[in-house]
């Protein structure tokens, strides 16, 4: 029978070295390591992942495009064949084209903020030729201020509570939807006749 010398073990005051440690629990503490790692990292990554994207809104038109259109000699169906059909047309002159082109970005609580704002305005003359064409952008545009009066409308002023007891005693038993019948008025009355 043989016997086998005794596993060198370090002393009790000393911590146990990585070359000690059992496989399994080395695994299993890289594991969490690793674990732990990718938890703190999510909210990180998390940012970038969720980011708004930008959004074009409208035809955006090109410098080549503008290029094409000379005034004096373009017309309606050049700038319709190059832009397509415009955004928007002058409220009171059916001769000024408006082209309106936006980049938005989601800002925060998911309203849309205006990141670039370009507006092409091309003026014909009554012939259908192209007069001008100016190029607006998001400094051209103008502040429009609300104004907080209220609209005045036509009746009394009564509250939801004078409303509610000024109608008690107007109502018929016949006008109560079925209980009496013939909806608040006479049946006699209304057919000109007699009861059956």
């Amino acid at each position: 029978m043989r016997v086998r010398p005794p596993c060198p073990r370090p002393p009790h005051h000393a911590a146990p070295s990585p070359t000690t440690l059992r496989p399994a629990a080395a695994l299993r503490g890289l594991r969490a390591l690793r674990l732990l790692a990718a938890l703190a990292a999510a909210p990180l990554a998390g940012c970038s992942f969720f980011a708004a994207s930008d959004v074009q809104r409208g035809q955006q038109v090109g410098a080549d495009q503008l290029r094409e259109l000379i005034p004096g000699t373009s017309t309606r169906a050049d700038a319709s064949s190059l832009l397509g059909s415009p955004t928007a047309r002058a409220a009171f002159d059916d001769n000024t084209w408006i082209y309106i082109s936006q980049i938005t970005r989601s800002r925060v609580a998911r309203v849309p903020g205006i990141d670039q704002q370009n507006v092409l305005v091309l003026s014909f003359n009554q012939a259908g030729t192209l007069q001008s064409v100016r190029h607006l952008t998001k400094q051209d545009a103008k502040s429009v201020d609300m104004v907080a009066r209220a609209t005045a409308t036509p009746g009394s002023d009564s509250t939801f509570m004078q409303q509610l007891l000024g109608n008690i005693g107007h109502f018929t038993p016949g006008g109560l939807g079925g209980l009496g019948g013939g909806g608040g008025g006479s049946s006699l009355g209304q057919s000109g006749g007699q009861a059956p």
